[in-house]
Parts: structure tokens; sequence; C-alpha cells
């Protein structure tokens, strides 16, 4: 039997599907092990070692595969082909103890064809990719979990900040911040209406005297009106060219979520959970699994030469030799692109998104049939269209006019872009007359619209991710993560369809701007993800490249973190050094200068009390808690003594000691409680022998603000009793007796008890 081990139950049941036989196809469902959730797992003073454990519910999956492994002839680890999965094939690797035994394969789509041809070509983990990976994952870590806490108590509980989540939302709050201080500034179009012949067309005013123009006030607007109207108009200069435009490149992961969020309307997380299903394959009618597209993370616009032969077939024969183009297109890939693997482009063209449109749901159905037509217009020749452009004169001024008609389709017989025009306000018509430079025009109309410049737009989903990609921030395999954690953590909302920054947003970006400009600049952040792709090439090591980056962070985080601290004269008494005056939740604290070998804190303004500690001796001092003041002992941890001020003396005496009863006020939590005579203890005894009546006592919880009744010795006496104890015992059993509720009759205070009296004091 041979195995593989891929991430998704879905693709696991496509491959299984192609190849069958002695071939068994289990997933690990993403990573099996990972840094710890609840703590750093990074040893900064060790060379940045991570402390990986087994990931959250993945111990009964290990050991599903373990299994099968033990009885695998051939093992393969077939994870996604990018550095995240080459990781997980690492951790795979680890965890199972395959090292030695198992192989690296990977694919670009879930085709038998595919699969086939990387189980020919196997290799060996690919340990630059998983440094790669590494790196981002302890650089995140370490940023993250660092910053989050420094959030928390400068700002507000609950915050988080990321290496690169923190730039996508500055850039987010600064573009918001210049819509707020945009002003708008008042400008006028002309529009005139032109005939000869009888035929007529318009035109925008663009100049005055061959300089760009636009009157500023009604006045100007007026002025150029009466000039036009007396001075009549004619042809200035006519020209009309051939242009061609060029297909854009197949989609990227990037292209893909910023066309299909423009066109389908769909957020990027969406567009990237589809996508997903699409690569993975879907059910078919006959029971069987089929994958749409190749796979869906990737910044490279590369086509396998025989996908694109394919699609030659394909247009040829659908649309025509001469929509064939003449030489293959060729689509550059940006510098900063991994080029791992291909565009992204549908698996098999005979596949059309007409011929699987059953098997889908309608978001499914248009965003395959998006990638569809932008890979077959991708390979097909460049439209051409004959454009005229005309410049018209009256007096100082001029007007313009363009048109634009279709010569050859080209690839907009498959997929026509949204027309874009530099000028939203320019006139582009479907046709004009026949014009010669010289003739005379009639103005048939003068149209005044009085217009003002727009604030800059908020980001969409598609802007941003255009945004965060051309500043080079993140990877695409990140965009859509990073907008659905600023959305989920209300750091972002959504107006329509745009993206808003939340109140606590500025707050955190002008925090995280003043005290770490570095982790927050867009170009720092980008040269580091330059950095992080370089250890794949073997560039550097990385441990060095967060070695060159966290001695600078851990001092901006010192720096932020004692900002505002203030040294004083006070000298710790547990080491020596100078105390520092802080400000905390529950006002101005010393701290020891000396911390994290020595934690010593204290109040700054002592108030000492004229009452010893029952314990020691020492005179206590006055403190404030969560339930307000109380008295506590100065030797604190030595002494652990505390009385709460708070308590209300009854008149009652403790059956146990003899002392006196108090009224106090309960915080959720464990206590100790006879199952018979219910005879409460203190939570720090242990469960045992009742001291009362001598049957077994339970563990119990009590709620937070439940008024019960303590002896006041405590904790030398620990009764307790959620009723008010009379201070006498039950002449039946004789256990405590207690007062009811409504104080008008006294009971025992064991259930298994029936002694009642009325209270005759009542």
């Amino acid at each position: 039997m041979q195995l593989i081990i891929v991430e998704s139950p879905s693709k696991a049941k496509t491959i299984e599907k192609y190849l069958g036989g002695s071939f068994k196809v289990e997933a690990s469902g993403g990573h099996v092990r990972d840094l710890p959730e609840k703590r750093l797992g990074v040893n900064v003073t060790n060379n940045f070692e991570p402390n990986y454990v087994i990931s959250a519910g993945k111990r009964s999956v290990i050991k599903q595969i373990q299994a099968q492994a033990q009885k695998a002839d051939k093992i393969y680890l077939a994870t996604d082909p990018d550095r995240e999965g080459e990781a997980i094939s690492w951790h795979l690797q680890e965890v199972l103890e395959l090292k030695g035994k198992a192989q690296r394969i990977v694919f670009n789509e879930i085709s038998e064809k595919a699969v086939k041809n990387a189980l020919a070509n196997p290799r060996d983990i690919n340990y630059n990719l998983v440094d790669s990976q590494q790196a981002r994952r302890v650089l995140d870590r370490l940023v993250g979990y660092k910053l989050s806490p420094f959030l928390c108590k400068k700002v507000k509980d609950g915050l988080s900040a990321g290496r690169v989540q923190s730039v996508a939302l500055r850039i987010v709050v600064d573009r918001e911040r210049e819509i707020l201080a945009f002003k708008p500034q008042e400008y006028w179009n002309l529009y005139g209406t032109f005939s000869i012949n009888g035929e007529s067309f318009k035109a925008l005013l663009s100049d005055r005297n061959g300089r760009k123009y636009r009157p500023s006030t009604k006045e100007e607007a007026e002025k150029v009106y009466n000039a036009v109207t007396s001075a009549g108009a004619k042809v200035l200069r006519v020209s009309t060219t051939k242009v061609s435009s060029h297909p854009q490149a197949p989609f990227t992961t990037s292209t893909l979520q910023q066309d299909a969020s423009n066109k389908l309307g769909l957020s990027s997380p969406q567009i990237m959970s589809i996508a997903q299903h699409l690569y993975e394959g879907v059910d078919t009618a006959e029971g069987g699994h089929l994958a749409l597209v190749t796979y869906i993370r990737t910044d490279s616009v590369r086509v396998a030469k025989e996908a694109q032969l394919e699609a030659f077939e394909y247009i040829k024969n659908k649309y025509g030799e001469d929509y064939v183009p003449k030489k293959p297109n060729f689509y550059r890939t940006k510098k900063s692109a991994q080029d791992a693997h291909e565009a992204i482009r549908p698996i098999d063209l005979s596949v059309t998104p007409q011929s699987v449109k059953k098997l889908l749901d309608r978001n499914h159905y248009n965003v395959y049939k998006l990638i569809y037509d932008r890979f077959v217009a991708s390979q097909m020749e460049s439209a051409i269209y004959a454009v005229s452009n005309i410049s018209i004169g009256s007096d100082i001024y001029t007007f313009k006019t363009s048109a634009k008609n279709v010569l050859f389709k080209g690839f907009t017989a498959v997929y026509d872009d949204f027309d874009k025009t530099e000028d939203e306000d320019a006139v582009v018509s479907k046709s004009i007359p026949d014009l010669k430079g010289g003739e005379s025009l009639n103005i048939d109309k003068l149209e005044k619209e009085q217009k003002f410049t727009k604030a800059p737009t908020r980001y969409t989903d598609a802007s941003l991710v255009k945004a965060m990609e051309d500043k080079g921030i993140g990877r695409p395999s990140t965009y859509a993560t990073i907008i659905s954690v600023l959305s989920k953590r209300k750091y972002t909302k959504k107006d329509g369809k745009f993206i808003m920054p939340t109140e606590i947003a500025f707050t955190m970006t002008d925090v995280l701007v003043k005290y770490f400009p570095d982790i927050m600049d867009v170009s720092f952040t980008a040269n580091m993800e330059d950095r992080l792709d370089d250890i794949e090439n073997g560039g550097e090591t990385w441990q060095s490249v967060i070695a060159s980056f966290y001695p600078t962070f851990s001092e901006h985080l010192q720096k932020a973190q004692t900002d505002g601290d203030e040294m004083t004269d006070v000298i710790c008494e547990k080491c020596g050094a100078p105390m520092l005056r802080k400000s905390g939740k529950y006002g101005k604290f010393l701290a020891c200068s000396n911390y994290p070998e020595c934690s010593n804190i204290k109040s700054e303004n002592v108030e000492v009390s004229d009452e010893a500690c029952p314990k020691c001796g020492a005179l206590l001092i006055y403190k404030t808690g969560k339930y307000g003041k109380f008295l506590a002992c100065p030797n604190y941890p030595k002494c652990s003594f505390i009385k709460p001020l708070n308590e209300v003396v009854s008149k009652q005496k403790c059956p146990k000691c003899g002392g006196e009863m108090v009224e106090k006020t309960g915080r959720y939590g464990k206590y100790i409680q006879c199952t018979s005579c219910k005879t409460t203890e203190s939570k720090t005894e242990k469960a045992g022998i009742c001291p009362k009546c001598g049957k077994p006592t339970q563990k119990m919880t009590s709620k937070s603000g439940k008024q019960f009744f303590g002896c006041s010795n405590y904790p030398e006496c620990n009764f307790m009793s959620w009723d008010m104890p009379t201070g006498t015992f039950c002449p039946t059993c004789g256990l405590p007796l207690v007062y009811s509720k409504d104080k008008k009759t006294v009971k025992c205070s064991s259930k298994d008890c029936k002694y009642s009296v009325k209270n005759e004091k009542n």
C-alpha cells in the first residue's frame, strides 16, 4: 500500500478517485502542530528556537495517519505547493517520524495527469521554503504576542496587533483621515453641443490659451459662456488612429480578489473560500469528484505550455483563426513574486462553466466563469479600435471630444473589462460626423454644470488588496485573512462596500505609530517581506533575519512600556534598586526598576492603621481592591493576613469558637460544605470529614456577590454559613441553629433534621 498525505478531505477524495487500487489518501486538515496558543512559544535567548506543540484536536488525526503509515510501503507528503504547504509537510514528517521514509510531491492542479506526474517525480522537503515560513511564523508571533498586551495595557483590554495586520489598518486609517481633512474645491464644466450638416455631437471645455483649464467659479463659467457664444466655433484638429488593447494576464490570487469583488460584489474571504472549493473539487452527478481550477494561491502569471496550446485550439474552434494571436501572449511576473506555480486557470477547457452550472451554486458558478473567461481571453488576440480625437476652438477656449469604434473584438468577445477613463467628466461619443480642420460648427447648446472635487474614495476589499499588493505588504495568500481579521475584531466596519475604520482603530494606530515607527512603516514592512522571501532562495538564515529585527523592537517595546514612568528615591527593600512610579488600574504605585529580576511592587502612599496583625504583630496597612478598602499585613507574602473593612458585625456568636459572626460578600469560587449539616468551610480546606457532625464534606461553587456569614476569627476559625447562625445548637441533633431568611423561624442547619420553631424574638 502507498500512502499519500494531503491537507483537505475534499482533495483526498478527488485524488483517491484518480489513483484507487494500492493507494490510500489521508488528510491532515492543515497544520498538525504549531506554536502554543496561550504563550509566546519562542525562546528569544536561544536563537529564537520555536516550541511547537500538537494543534488542538489533531491527536486523533495523527493517530489515524500513523496507523496507515505503519502499513505503507511508500509515503508521499502532498500538501499545498507553497511555503506553508512545505512547512506543513515538514511538521508531518517530524510528528509522524517519517524522516528518510517519506518523499515530497507537488502538483499545481488536482488532475489525474498532474498527480501521476508528481508521483513520478518525488523530491525531498525543501528546507529553504520551510525556513522562510518558519521565519514568518516566528516574526508574526513575536510582534503579535508582544504588542497585543502592550495595547491592552495602554489603550483597552482585548486588543490585538499584528506585523502586517496593523500596517494594513494604518492604510485604512490614513485614508479616512485624508477624507476627513479634505476640503472640496468648486469647479465648473462647460459642455457644448455642436453640429454640422444636421449631425450633432457633444464636447467638453478643456483648455484656455493652450493650457488645461476649468472655471473655478460661476462668474468664470459665465464669462466663458458669453465669449464662446459670441465667438462661434470651428474644428481645430482631427486625428484618427488605430489602437490595440492587449488582454489582461490570467488571474493571480490578488487580481482574482480584485475582479471578483468589483464585478460580483463578493468579499475577499468569500472569494478565497469559493476558489478553494473549486480547486479541491466538487461532487458530480455520477457520485464522483471534479476539480475545476489550478492552485489558487499564486502571484505568478505564468501558464504551462500545454495549457496554452489547449487554449489556442479552443479559441480557433470557437471564435476562428483570427482570434488566435500570431505569437503567444507573454505576461511579465512581478519581481517580488514567488513564481512557484502557474496563474489561476481552468484545469480543462472542455469543462465549460455552462457544463457544470448544475453542480455549482450561483457564486461558485460566477467565480468559475470569471476564471475561465479571463484565462481564455488572456490567450486571445488584442482588440483593435479606431479612436478619433477632435479639438474645437472658440475664441481662446478649446473643447475636446473623442469617439471609439470597435474594428476587431479580439479578446473582448470573451472578457470585456470595465471601461476606465482617467477623466470621469470627459466626453466619449459612439460616433461623430466626418470632420475636417478649419470647418465651422454650429453651437446648438452650451451647458454649465457646477461640480466639486471629490475626497479620496474609501477602500473596498478590491482596492485594499491592490493597495497592499502595490505597497508590498503581506503576500497574496494573506490578503483575505487580514481583511477578515480587521472586520472580526471590529477595527473596521462596512459602509456598503466601503471599509471604514472604527473609533478604536484611530487610537490603536496612533499609539503604535508613536512607539513603533518601524513596524508601522509601509516601506519597512515591504522590505521585511523581501528579506523573508530571500530566505526561500537561501540568501539568509531565518534566525539572522529575526535577530536583525528583534533587539531594536525589544528596545522600543521597553521604552513604550515605561513611557510615563518616573524614577523615585524610594529604595526597594527586596533588592536595593530604586523604585519607579507607575500608573495602574487602581492608581499610582511603586515598582522595582530591577524588573523582571525583582518583581516587588507596593502602594506609593501607604496608610498605616493602628491595628496590629493577629498573625505577626506588624501594623496593618490600608489597601484598595475590587471590593473596596481592606486591611492587609505589610509583610506579604510572608504573612497573608487581610481584614475587610466593609463587613457588618452581627450580634450572634460563632457556634464553633464563640467569636463574633460578620456578614460577608462572596466571590465566584470554590468552598467546602458538609453533605449533611451544610456547615461551610474555607475554600482552602480539603474535602473530608465535617468537624461538626462527622459526615463527608464536598467541594462546592459560590456565586459572586452572594451574602454569607463567617467567623471574625478567620483564618483560625473557618466556620461559614449561608444563613445567620443563632449561636445555639439544635436540641435534636446538636448541630448549629440558624435563622430563616425572614427571621420568623429558627431551624436546624442540617437539611436532614426537621427541627424548626417560631422565633420568639422576632
